[in-house]
């Protein structure tokens, strides 16, 4: 199977699983590798299925099984752990193969890296992915920077994978050099956010000024729903806030643990 990937993902939690698992249902022969093979191995076993998969336990494997130009996704956390696991890769890699950083990185670092791999002939792409665990599996929407030159070797996998509009059309487009696709990811990420603070807010004025129910509020919600406020956000925030816990028939907002991580 050596050289047979056309594409690969090293990082294979949640988002590195469900990405790898998108680009093999779209047909693409994909490369997966993780610092823990057993979770290299736990995806083939489980989704085997789906598409064709080439496991590799060491990093000399899974460049060994890409195609040329490689195309190598880093789905790891941001910061020193993306750095580690570059300086892993690239002297593995020559010139003219792909980097591609799908993490939350800062779009500063991205530059710096950016830089630093140019002068080695190796691209590097900082790529902005939303849409969570689902988007990742089903289609997200993609924000890819680098150069011109990358994304005409990486854009057509990355449309193919990619969530649609209604038109039909990818939701993915290059956004700029270097760090530009993390850039516009970050201000995606404010403007989620805001959002977000925006619907605590109304809950809370909704809960404790005016006195509903969560079921009440979920029909507010629903409501706002069918109307400028049509969102995902919007559309979720009504499921929760309708959900009942089936032990206690107290709704779920009430009795929930707020001990979540974050992704």
């Amino acid at each position: 199977m050596s050289g047979t990937a056309q594409i690969g993902v090293t990082g294979l939690a949640v988002m590195g699983r469900n990405l790898a698992r998108n680009f093999a249902r779209n047909g693409f022969t994909v490369a997966v590798h993780n610092r823990t093979a057993s979770k290299t191995r736990a995806l083939v076993d489980e989704f085997g299925d789906e598409g064709t998969f080439v496991a590799a336990e060491s990093a000399a494997d899974f460049v060994a099984a890409l195609e040329r130009p490689r195309r190598l996704v880093i789905m790891v956390k941001a910061g020193e752990p993306t750095d580690a696991v570059i300086e892993e890769f690239a002297p593995l890699l020559e010139e003219g193969d792909v980097i591609i950083d799908g993490g939350n990185a800062h779009f500063a670092d991205t530059r710096r890296r950016e830089r630093e791999l140019r002068e080695r002939g190796i691209h590097f792409v900082g790529v902005g992915i939303s849409g969570g665990e689902e988007g990742a599996l089903h289609g997200p929407s993609i924000m890819p920077g680098g150069s011109a030159e990358s994304y005409a070797s990486l854009g057509p996998l990355l449309e193919r994978i990619a969530a649609k509009a209604p038109d039909g059309a990818p939701c993915v487009a290059h956004i700029g050099p270097d760090g530009a696709g993390h850039f516009v990811k970050m201000v995606h990420n404010g403007i989620e956010y805001a959002d977000m603070q925006l619907i605590a807010e109304a809950y809370h004025l909704l809960r404790s000024v005016a006195g509903y129910s969560p079921a009440k509020i979920a029909e507010t919600f629903r409501s706002w729903n069918t109307g400028r406020l049509d969102s995902y956000l919007i559309e979720i925030t009504a499921e929760v806030l309708a959900h009942t816990d089936e032990a206690t028939g107290k709704p779920f907002v009430d009795i929930v643990t707020d001990q979540a991580e974050q992704k």
